[in-house]
This record gives structure tokens, sequence and C-alpha cells, in this order.
């Protein structure tokens, strides 16, 4: 019998970048995305709507205090969602992340089956770690699947810097997680992680109380990694720089997390065949009227969104060590 698969993210102003992403996943095995947003201007919030009317999707208005943590509340909301609660298997991830699988037919359902048969036995998790990917020279922001666009990215081992290795997870709806963190599930004592099998990307078991945010040393990457495309272009990291974090809201993503995610060591094309298989989904989700055209809204948005930023005078020299650190 088929598992169902249950992804919950957070977005403020990701309208660009929302169809491919929902597209590719759905192709991979997901089931249903629960999208809490947040302030929204560009109409990320209009196509979780839409998306919600066609079915794929639950929105969830994630409303915050005045300083508050848009993805830690959407953390503690999200295990109230009816799509959530009836889920086999859950996974938070964001917009910017793709599953790279390297098994079977590169779904999430033949990595469950490739994983547990290495590992001998039931999984409750399986982590992933980031690969990252940098802004591959481009400057502009364009309209183009950033899985297509943006091919060059760190290698395999060892990692471009200590924030190129996190974790995310996909975990077992089965009552041994009590709370969701954004790289893995949580809420179980020493005692009750005694009973938690817990397997890298190769099938190898972990004990769960040892696992944190990044991969741990000797981590098997064999059966796939993260790609996690964080900066995107310059152009699209000015607007990501203005947003500001999810789970930090009050740190500037500035020139330090520049340097630790804009990695570009190497060309990795081997996403690319489940892009292509994403591909029909995607131009269908583009050839719904409303979709297009909010898909359309949002790449106008920020277009007008880096031109404001450009004329601003602050922005002139941050600007300008972006483009002599653009690879």
């Amino acid at each position: 019998m088929s598992q169902t698969i249950t992804v919950f993210t957070t977005m403020k102003n990701e309208g660009p970048y929302m169809l491919e992403w929902v597209a590719f996943h759905k192709t991979l095995g997901v089931d249903h995305f629960v999208i809490f947003t947040n302030d929204c201007d560009d109409g990320t919030d209009q196509i979780a709507a839409r998306l919600q009317e066609l079915g794929l999707a639950t929105h969830v208005s994630n409303e915050v205090k005045e300083g508050g943590n848009p993805q830690h509340q959407m953390l503690r909301r999200a295990r109230r969602q009816p799509k959530v609660k009836e889920a086999d298997w859950l996974l938070c991830l964001d917009v910017d992340e793709f599953w790279n699988i390297r098994c079977g037919d590169n779904s999430f359902h033949d990595l469950i089956a490739e994983v547990e048969g290495r590992a001998g036995r039931p999984l409750d998790a399986i982590s992933f770690a980031w690969k990252l990917f940098g802004s591959s020279g481009n400057i502009s922001f364009e309209d183009k699947p950033v899985t297509e666009a943006f091919l060059m990215g760190d290698q395999e081992f060892p990692y471009h810097s200590g924030r190129a290795y996190g974790l995310k997870t996909l975990f077992r709806n089965n009552g041994k997680f009590t709370r969701f963190g954004p790289h893995r599930p949580k809420g179980f004592d020493d005692e009750q992680a005694a009973d938690i099998a817990w397997s890298d990307a190769g099938g190898n078991l972990f004990p769960a109380d040892k696992v944190g945010w990044r991969a741990w040393r000797n981590f098997d990457h064999s059966l796939g990694r993260i790609h996690h495309y964080s900066v995107r272009s310059m152009d699209g990291f000015l607007v990501k720089r203005d947003r500001g974090r999810t789970n930090h809201i009050r740190v500037d993503q500035g020139q330090s997390y520049w340097q630790d995610m804009n990695a570009n060591k190497e060309t990795d094309q081997t996403i690319l065949p489940a892009a292509r298989r994403a591909a029909p989904l995607l131009e269908e989700l583009k050839a719904d009227p409303q979709l297009r055209e909010l898909h359309s809204q949002a790449c106008a948005w920020h277009r007008e969104k880096v031109s404001e930023i450009k004329m601003r005078p602050e922005w002139v020299e941050f600007r300008a060590w972006l483009a002599d650190n653009l690879i």
C-alpha cells in the first residue's frame, strides 16, 4: 500500500520559485504541501491559495507578532494541520531545497525502500545533507527554473563551509516525534531515542540522540543530496537579503552568508533528469490561467524590487562587493 508524504514549509515573497518546487517534489512522490505564508508582497500567498483550490496544497496564513519567528511559529502550528496529522511520512522543506535522489526511479518511495533494505529494518527517519549551489555567475533575476539556471555547486566533500552540510529529514509520522525542527524532528528523551531507527543517505544507522542540524562524521551521501539554491542570482540575493531570514530574523544575510553559501566549485547536472520529468507538471500548472497570471505578477514584482534596491545609496557598496565575489 502506498504511503503518503506531506511537506510543510513557510514562505515569504517566493512567488517566482513556487511552481517549479511544487512540480518537482510532486513528481518525486509528495502527496500534499502545507504552505504557511506571512506578510507577502509578491503574491506568494495567492499562489498558495490557488494551489489549495487545485487540491495540491493547504494554505495557512502564518501571522506573527512584531519580532516573531515565522519558521518556529510554523513548526508549532504545522502539527495541528489535518494533512500533517494523517500523513505516513513528513518533511520540513524550504522552497530553495530540492531532493536529488540517486536510486531506483529517483522517487521518495524508492528511496525509502532502498534505505530500509540497506538498514535491514523499518526506519523512523532518513536524513539527507545539503549540497550548496551558488550563483553560477548569474547576475540578473530571470524567470527560469533554478534547477537549470544554477548548475555550479559544492564538491561532494570536503564541504564548502561550516554552513554547507545542514540536514533535512524525511520522518515517519508514527508518534515517536512530538516536536518538529527545520532540520530534523525532535521531542524524544534519551530512553525513547534508543527505539528510533535513524539513517543517513546510505542506509547507515546513527543514534537519534546524537543527531544535530548538520551531517555527522562519515555521513554517507550515496543515495542523494539536497540541492540547496540558497543564494541564486546576484539580483535575486538582493531581494532575499531585503526580505530577511525566516528563522533568524535579526541576522543580516550579508557578506558572510554569501561567502558561506555561494559554492561554485564544480558543475553538477545530475538533477536535470528529475527536473525534466517534472517539466510536464510545471507546464500544466503554468497553463492554469490564475497561476500563470500570479506567477507573472510575482516575477514582475521581483524585477521591480531589484530596481528599487539598486536605487538605495546604502546598498551600492554591498552590490559592488557581490559583483566582485560572484563566483
